[in-house]
Parts: structure tokens; C-alpha cells; sequence
């Protein structure tokens, strides 16, 4: 027999749950505000049990640590993130799914983690979707690994000059290994999420694939997934638009149906990133802004508060326009010049092909157009020769090479120009 506890707390309330494990079973249990008595559940179906909100906190918190399932062919697990999206996901899933949402570390000093896919908020939302629909949900607490795994490589990332993606790190890596893990314990035979994305195969493998809703496509934050683990993985939402999926969420009664977007890097709870980078100990120190002769043209309060492509609060003035270029961690120094200093047309990336590939249409940034390119594979990465320019590419970024709406290949971008 194992004994668990959980507890939650608010303005000052305090909820204490504690259950007593056989199996996967509840022999006994103390557990005051839930609907029902948990003694003779399944742990599965304990997570089904809704009630008062700390108490029903209190109870997430203890399933957590001892939650197992048998093995069930048709059982999905559902990422719930508490938006329309993980929503309408768990619907299509049917009556067998189990919700599971991933409490993920947020900035505390933060303005608004209300938004954030991970916060407190998100999970009750989530739950509540769950419960609402009869369907048993999940809490994993992995804040502190959130913290080591995605968080201290941000900073260290910035500290070193580069400016990284901390979203294709959480869901090309660190995400889905965690629900992946996840599911094998609840007997799931497959994992499905609300992002806007496909498998598709592609030259006899299978591979991740842009959504059909272009505008929503979510492939570039995905790409660093293994395509080994899509035979498990389900995407229901890449085949529709944002606004069937409101309307699914909306004639279901979900309470989520308009909830907001939440927001791209969701530790920082609204922050501005370079509020976070200076509370997590990069220095505010002064150091030059500089011509690409060296000239100095005026002084800035830390270099990495810059990235290649910015033009707005660089602070210098001159006759033409001028854009951050690239900075110097070891100097503390700002390069700034024309546009047309910003043009790139070779990349190196550390990273893989998922297929072999000479050719390839590549998103250098989230935002930015794809752009045609001869692809040479090396050791640990890629090389890129661009058919055109492009501009504002950043080291640190994610490279993402397609052929067609697959995803062949994907690394960080580690070496700009020759």
C-alpha cells in the first residue's frame, strides 16, 4: 500500500487530500469538498472526480504521484493547456480520453500569468473542460524541471549573445517527452494535442507536416520533434481553422470557447523579456553603439537587449535607417548599419535531416517567409546557401527546412554568413 498527500492553498484557504494506493486502487481516503467518496476508484477514475476547487487542486496534487492505468487500445491522452484548442481536441479524442495538463514554471515577479498555457488558471480551466465532460483529468507539476530544461538556457542563451526560441525548445523536446511519459503510464495507446499541425509521410517516412490553416500553422515550433514518436502522436485540429474550432468548442457549451490566445513564451507571465533577462542577473552595463566601421554613434545599457533586424529603441540617429546587426557579448558592443547589411545567404545549423535532402524551403524565424535553399548536411548540422537574402536571421533561432508542407529537417542556427 502507498500513502500520498496533496495539498492547495489560496488567499489564505487551504485544502489537504490523502489517499491510500493498493494497486491501482484507493483503499481509504481523506478528502473533504469532492462530489463523490474516492474509496474503491481506480486512480483513472478518481481523476474523473470533480469538486470545490482547492479541494479538487488538493486531490491533482496526490493522483499525480502514484497515477497509472491499464493498458487500453482506446484510450487517448489529451494536452490540455485550458484553451479552445486543447478543447476541441479532447472532444474529437471521444469518451475515452484523459486530460493532462503540464504546471510549468512562471516568472513570479511577472504582470499578467492569468494568460500563460501553464499557469495555475490554465490547469483549473483545463480540469474543468475535463470534468465538465465527464472525462477524467491529470496534473504534472514540472516546474522545476521546466526551470532547468528550458528557462536557464534561455538566459544562458541571451548572456552569450544569441537569441533563442524558447517555445520550439518546450515543444520540439522538453513538452512532448513529458507527455509521452505521461501517456504510457495511463495506458494510452496514443497522445493528441490542440496544435494546428499534420503527419504526413514523406519519401516512406513519416514526418511532421504544415496544418492546413496556414495562418495558425504551428510546424516551426514543432520541428525539432523526433519523428519517431509520431506514430504515437495525433493532431485533430490540423485539418480546420481557428474559427471551426471556435464553433466546435462553442456548440459543445465549453466555457473556454472564447477564452484568449495565451501568450508565446509563457514564463514570462506577460513580461517583457528584457525586464526578465535583467531580474535573472544579466547586467544593465554600458557599452557602445557602433558603425560597422566601428565608429561609435552612442551608448546602450546592455548588449542583450538587442537582436539582429531591430530598428525601434536603438537610441542613435541618423540620416537613413539603421538596424541592429549583431552584437558582441565579450566587447558589450552593438553593431548597427543599413538594411541592406542585414542580408544573409548562408547558415549553419546544429541539428539533423530527417530525410536526405539537397534542397529546401527554409523559415529562419518564426514570422518570416520561407526562402529556397541548397541544403548540405555536416556533422552534428547543416549547411545553408539561400537563393535569396534574408534578413534579421539571428544565431540561436531555429532553422526549418521543408519540402513541400513536411518537415525534413531542423536546427538551431549556430553560424551566420561564411
Amino acid at each position: 500500500m502507498i500513502e500520498v498527500f496533496g495539498d492547495s492553498s489560496r488567499d489564505g484557504d487551504l485544502a489537504l487530500v490523502r489517499i491510500a494506493v493498493e494497486g491501482d486502487t484507493i483503499v481509504s481516503a481523506d478528502a473533504d469538498g469532492l462530489a463523490r467518496p474516492l474509496v474503491g476508484l481506480t486512480l483513472l477514475e478518481a481523476a474523473g472526480v470533480p469538486g470545490e476547487t482547492l479541494a479538487a487542486d488538493a486531490l491533482a496534487n496526490a493522483l499525480a504521484q502514484v497515477f497509472r492505468a491499464a493498458p487500453s487500445p482506446a484510450r487517448v491522452a489529451v494536452a490540455m493547456s485550458g484553451g479552445v484548442d486543447s478543447a476541441v481536441a479532447l472532444l474529437h479524442a471521444g469518451p475515452d480520453a484523459i486530460g493532462v495538463t503540464l504546471r510549468l514554471w512562471l516568472d513570479p515577479d511577472g504582470p499578467d500569468s492569468a494568460r500563460a498555457c501553464c499557469s495555475p488558471e490554465a490547469v483549473i480551466a483545463a480540469r474543468e473542460t475535463c470534468h465538465s465532460l465527464g472525462l477524467p483529468h491529470v496534473t504534472l507539476d514540472l516546474r522545476e524541471e521546466f526551470r532547468r530544461a528550458v528557462v536557464e538556457p534561455f538566459v544562458r542563451a541571451y548572456a552569450r549573445g544569441e537569441t533563442p526560441n524558447p517555445c520550439s525548445r518546450c515543444n520540439g523536446s522538453f513538452r512532448f517527452a513529458e507527455l509521452l511519459a505521461f501517456a504510457e503510464r495511463a495506458g494510452a495507446a496514443r497522445l493528441a494535442t490542440g496544435h494546428y499541425a499534420r503527419a504526413r509521410v514523406h519519401k516512406g517516412r513519416l514526418l511532421l507536416a504544415r496544418a492546413a490553416d496556414e495562418a495558425k500553422d504551428q510546424s516551426y515550433m514543432l520541428a525539432g520533434l523526433d519523428p519517431r514518436f509520431l506514430e504515437r502522436i495525433w493532431f485533430p485540429l490540423g485539418e480546420q481553422d481557428k474559427t471551426e474550432t471556435r464553433a466546435e468548442a462553442a456548440a459543445a457549451g465549453l466555457e473556454v470557447a472564447e477564452r484568449a490566445e495565451s501568450q508565446e513564451a509563457c514564463f514570462l507571465a506577460g513580461d517583457d523579456y528584457r525586464s526578465f533577462l535583467e531580474r535573472r542577473g544579466l547586467s544593465a552595463r554600458t557599452g557602445p553603439i557602433v558603425d560597422e566601421d566601428g565608429t561609435e554613434l552612442g551608448t546602450h545599457d546592455g548588449f542583450w537587449r538587442f537582436t539582429p533586424g531591430q530598428r525601434r529603441g536603438l537610441g542613435v540617429s541618423a540620416a537613413e535607417p539603421r538596424f541592429a546587426l549583431r552584437t558582441n557579448a565579450a566587447t558589450n558592443t552593438v553593431v548597427v548599419g543599413p538594411r541592406e547589411s542585414l542580408a544573409v545567404t548562408r547558415v549553419r545549423a546544429a541539428g539533423r535531416l530527417y530525410v536526405p535532402a539537397g534542397r529546401a524551403d527554409v523559415k529562419l524565424r518564426y514570422r518570416s517567409p520561407a526562402v529556397p535553399a541548397t541544403v548540405t548536411e555536416e556533422d552534428g548540422g547543416f549547411a545553408l546557401e539561400l537563393d535569396g537574402a534574408a534578413y534579421g536571421v539571428a544565431a540561436g533561432q531555429t532553422a526549418v527546412l521543408y519540402d513541400g508542407d513536411a518537415v525534413i529537417g531542423a536546427g538551431r542556427i549556430t553560424r551566420i554568413g561564411a
